[in-house]
């Protein structure tokens, strides 16, 4: 028999994982911002701005390019695939499967208006980075101040 460290805090965490299912099936998942999102797991995602562009990257180990779709529409960035299971040999004796499987799909309200015939995306390392610029009437003007 194997002697196993006892931990007091591994009993709450296994709760709170319970807890977190039972809210999950009752009202739906939720992104850490409180958001709904659609599907069995939820990549995670930054969003951050610079004067030019907005720009969203996804982690998404373990995926193919060809398994994710990005769009945008009416000021709206929606991200979808699917990350499909590695295949277990018959022979192996598996003891603990933690990775996550299956469709995923974040929307996300853009923070401005975005120009959605030049949005690039780039797929590297895992990580899916989509640049969307904005629209060049909605770029902050600044107004230089004359002195008289």
């Amino acid at each position: 028999m194997a002697i196993i460290r006892w931990t007091p805090l591994r009993g709450m965490l296994s709760f709170r994982d319970e807890m977190d299912r039972l809210l999950d099936d009752l009202y739906g998942k939720m992104t850490p911002a409180g958001e709904a999102y659609e599907g069995d797991w939820m990549p995670v995602m930054d969003i951050s701005e610079t004067e030019d562009d907005v720009i969203a990257a996804l982690e998404l180990p373990g995926m193919d390019k060809n398994d994710i779709k990005v769009s945008v529409r009416d000021d709206l960035l929606t991200i979808s695939g699917e990350k499909k299971q590695a295949k277990i040999d018959d022979k192996e004796n598996v003891h603990r499967v933690e990775r996550s499987y299956g469709c995923f799909k974040r929307s996300l309200a853009l923070p401005c208006a975005v120009d959605s015939a030049k949005v690039k995306a780039a797929f590297k390392d895992g990580v899916l980075r989509v640049t969307l610029p904005k629209i060049e009437a909605k770029k902050p003007k600044e107004i230089p101040i004359q002195v008289t």
